[in-house]
């Protein structure tokens, strides 16, 4: 039985520009199977939305954690809409 897809948008804070993070997010997503997509902003901070099951994105996020140069320092998160026409995870610029 597959597990209830499920897409979030996740904020990320702390150092998490200048570090790898967008393609350590793409190699962590396409690992897990999870689809969506990274993109830096303006402000310093780092937006994702990644769509797969709740373990999917659950280890997503474990492996930004473990990322070398990454320290996140804070996370905002908010349940979207499911993009049915997703079939791969990319980095925005």
């Amino acid at each position: 039985m597959e597990s209830k897809k499920i897409r979030r948008r996740y904020h990320f804070y702390g150092r998490v520009q200048g570090v790898g993070f967008r393609y350590y997010a793409q190699y962590a997503a396409d690992a897990a199977g999870v689809t969506g997509w990274v993109r830096n902003e303006y402000d310093g901070t780092v937006t994702m939305e990644a769509q797969g099951s709740e373990a999917q994105l659950l280890l997503v996020l474990q492996s930004l954690q473990k990322g070398r140069y990454i320290r996140i320092e804070g996370i905002d998160t908010k349940d979207i809409p499911l993009r049915d026409d997703e079939r791969s995870f990319r980095v925005r610029y």
